[in-house]
């Protein structure tokens, strides 16, 4: 039943999509407890919003989810999800709708389980994002080190040579449809923790997360490349990571058509971003050393 815009600004209403299995898992009474409900480790709470993992049982089934909730949101998104509610204006349903093109595109992310938003009453606005753990995995910024320790130094420039060339792959592939990620770290690169002592037989094991910021730039896509670019080298300074593998991603993500004055500029300005980030987040560094030995 369509509820009234009386109903959205005075009153409150739910809006929730989920999947079919979802209610059999969480309880009947679910929308009523979402907000609420505890959450087990890998929490975390931030600015009005939180994370962490949520791990529903039935008799017959076991799901794990991240749950990612919002409390308190502008009240002018509360007004514009009261007035034009399909508007999408929470970032729960955003990140759904994101990570549903991404998928209907071919690309690996978590599956979406169920979201929603409570809008209002009085421009209130809360929402709630639901995606499917990414069992027996780790991020790339853990993987990488502990693939070094593991194995034999040539069997690791093989498996960092396949790896480079499937993040290239996927950063490629974004960039090529005027998408761009805005939070394009290794940590939010996931692949099969099995895979930190063994060499994958192939391609496309590896998922991204956190696709909360993904948008669609046509004539800032230069902007947005760069930082993209940009932030996944300064996350590249980890153990295990060298120069040769930066430089290896480079050409792959380019690929063979794209070479000469073009492609030294693009290289120019990503360098150029990536030591701004050096120096600020070193700043910040420096200043919490100094806040601690207060």
């Amino acid at each position: 039943m369509k509820e009234s815009l009386w109903q959205r600004l005075f009153q409150g209403v739910k809006r929730l999509q989920y999947r079919s299995d979802w209610a059999q898992l969480a309880g009947a009474d679910w929308p009523e407890r979402i907000m609420q409900v505890a959450v087990t480790d890998r929490f975390h709470v931030k600015q009005g919003r939180s994370t962490g993992r949520w791990i529903l049982q039935s008799p017959n089934r076991r799901l794990s989810v991240y749950l990612k909730r919002h409390y308190r949101l502008p009240w002018w998104r509360g007004v514009l999800a009261a007035l034009w509610p399909s508007g999408g204006w929470s970032p729960a349903v955003q990140e759904w709708r994101r990570l549903e093109w991404a998928k209907n595109q071919g690309m690996p992310v978590p599956t979406t389980v169920a979201a929603g938003e409570y809008i209002g009453p009085w421009g209130r606005l809360q929402s709630f994002l639901a995606v499917e753990e990414l069992a027996g995995m780790v991020p790339l910024h853990e993987a990488i080190p502990a693939a070094r320790t593991c194995l034999e130094p040539e069997i690791f420039g093989q498996w960092k040579r396949g790896l480079g060339a499937e993040l290239a792959r996927l950063t490629r592939a974004l960039h090529s449809r005027c998408y761009f990620h805005k939070d394009l770290y290794l940590c939010h690169f996931y692949i099969p923790a099995d895979f930190t002592h063994t060499v994958p037989e192939s391609q496309g094991h590896m998922h991204m997360i956190d696709l909360h910021r993904l948008a669609h730039h046509r004539w800032s896509r230069l902007f947005w490349r760069i930082k993209d670019l940009a932030q996944l080298a300064y996350s590249s300074e980890i153990e295990g990571v060298s120069a040769g593998d930066r430089l290896r991603f480079w050409r792959a993500y380019l690929g063979p058509g794209y070479r000469g004055r073009a492609a030294r500029l693009l290289g120019w300005l990503v360098r150029l971003k990536w030591r701004r980030y050096r120096r600020h987040n070193k700043k910040k560094q420096n200043l919490a050393m100094e806040m601690i030995s207060r």
